[in-house]
Formats: C-alpha cells, sequence, structure tokens
C-alpha cells in the first residue's frame, strides 16, 4: 500500500466523520443530536462564555466511523489492517482538529455581557489541505518481527504520530508511462507554463522540458442573446497556442546531442 492509498483511507475516514457529524446538528439522524458534553460554562482568551448553540457532535461521528469503516480491518489485524486503522484515524482526528469556538453576545444595546459559544467544524476543504500536507510528509513504516504494531522502516526517521500518514511500499514515478500500474505519465500533457500549480510545466514536465507549438482552429465568437431564449455565434479562425509536455525519450537524445556539441567544441 502507497501513499496515495494512505490519503485515500484517512481523507475518506474524515468525509464520513465530518457528514455523519453534520447531519446530527441538522437534526437528520434520530439516534444523535448536538454534543452532550458542551453545557455550563468554561473560558477562553476572552473569557469566560456559556455553552449554547448546537456544538458539533465530532464524538459520535467519530465513533460512527469506528464501528463501521473499521470493522474490516479490526478482523484481519495483518500489515495493511494496521496500517489502514492508523491512516483511518489520521482522517478522523483531522476533523476534531479544525473546529472553531463560535459566538453569540448577549446584552443591553448589543454589548457582550453574557457570550453564548458553541464549536463549530469548518469547512472539509480545511481537512482536505491538511491532510495532503500530511501525505507529502508521510512515514514509510513495518511491520514489527512480533506482527502486532508497526515501526518506522528508516531509523533515522522519527516515530509518526497518530495524526501522520503511513505507508508501506514506495509510490512509482508517475511522470513516466507504465501499464502495468496503469499510470499513463505525462508526456504530450498540455502544461501552463509560469504556473505554480500541478498544471504548471516545471512539475507536471518533470525536468524533461516542453515546446510551444501553434494551431489554427475555429472558435465561436461576437456572441449574441436574441429573446427568448437564444445565443448566436459567429465562427473566427484563430491561432491557440498550447505547451506539450516533451517525450522522454525526446529529452534524452536532446540531451545526447548536447553533450556531443559540448565535446566537439
Amino acid at each position: 500500500a502507497r501513499g496515495e492509498a494512505a490519503f485515500v483511507y484517512s481523507i475518506s475516514s474524515a468525509g464520513v466523520v465530518h457528514a455523519i457529524t453534520r447531519a446530527c446538528s441538522k437534526g437528520d439522524l434520530l439516534h444523535c443530536a448536538c454534543d452532550p458534553t458542551k453545557r455550563g460554562s468554561s473560558k477562553d482568551s476572552r473569557g469566560e462564555f456559556d455553552w449554547g448553540g448546537c456544538s458539533d457532535n465530532v464524538r459520535f461521528g467519530s465513533h460512527f466511523v469506528r464501528m463501521f469503516v473499521d470493522a474490516k480491518e479490526r478482523k484481519v489485524r495483518d500489515a495493511r489492517a494496521l496500517m489502514n486503522l492508523h491512516n483511518n484515524r489520521a482522517g478522523r482526528r483531522a476533523v476534531k482538529r479544525f473546529r472553531k469556538l463560535e459566538c453569540k453576545c448577549h446584552g443591553v444595546s448589543g454589548s457582550c455581557t453574557v457570550r453564548a459559544c458553541w464549536l463549530a467544524m469548518q469547512e472539509f476543504r480545511r481537512v482536505g489541505d491538511y491532510l495532503k500536507l500530511k501525505y507529502n510528509g508521510a512515514t514509510q513504516i513495518m511491520i514489527n518481527q512480533a506482527g502486532t504494531g508497526l515501526i518506522v522502516a528508516n531509523r533515522n526517521h522519527k516515530r509518526p504520530t497518530r495524526s501522520d500518514l503511513v505507508y508501506f511500499e514506495t509510490s512509482p514515478d508517475y511522470c513516466i508511462k507504465d501499464i502495468e500500474i496503469g499510470s499513463l505519465g505525462t508526456a504530450g500533457r498540455v502544461c501552463k507554463k509560469g504556473s505554480l500549480g500541478t498544471d504548471g510545466c516545471d512539475i507536471m514536465c518533470c525536468g524533461r522540458g516542453f515546446f510551444t507549438q501553434t494551431e489554427r482552429k475555429l472558435q465561436q465568437c461576437e456572441c449574441k442573446f436574441h429573446w427568448c431564449c437564444l445565443v448566436k455565434c459567429k465562427e473566427c479562425s484563430g491561432l491557440l497556442t498550447f505547451i506539450p509536455v516533451r517525450e522522454l525519450f525526446l529529452h534524452l537524445r536532446l540531451l545526447s546531442l548536447l553533450h556531443l556539441l559540448r565535446r566537439k567544441k
């Protein structure tokens, strides 16, 4: 199981927790409601407040995931199951991590004499971004000799925490086409020059370089809306510039030619 599997298990577990918890708060489920432990008063950096409103019951959502999503892995208890259980737990912890205290003030003329507060989950994108960072820093592990737990594959690396993601097998090079694993590679794909994202030429081309290609294509132009309800457009001929990623063999040939030219000099 590779790092990609670790990410999938963690974000799937987190997604179920988030959905179940949200349904509890909305009253869509019969056997759960708001967090019953958030009662009485408490204190934060702004001072004292009373628990009120509806705190998201992440505890119930996490318990549901442990009961149903983890059930299959608990029956097997092999190396892969231990890894999946660890990553499932990391996903649940991520949802719990991204909660914020929301408050409403009560008092004369809008003064905040009394605060009623509740814990609310943040948008799931925050959880996803956090788990993506954990995927980037995932730790390679192996099972111990007793077959009862996980240890780091490289002793120089620190032991992963319960919030970290773990994996067994190193991921293949997805830059190169590999039919056996279903990877199409990146050669021939169009990249965006100057982009810092995954669609940028620096990342997508994997250091192989790229070239700019221009084609003349017909495109819709001068579109007008006619009442009601139709949009009519003309067809205009224009130049379309795109940047395909080089094939690996072409990149190697260019490097060989450059090497020969340097030797001749």
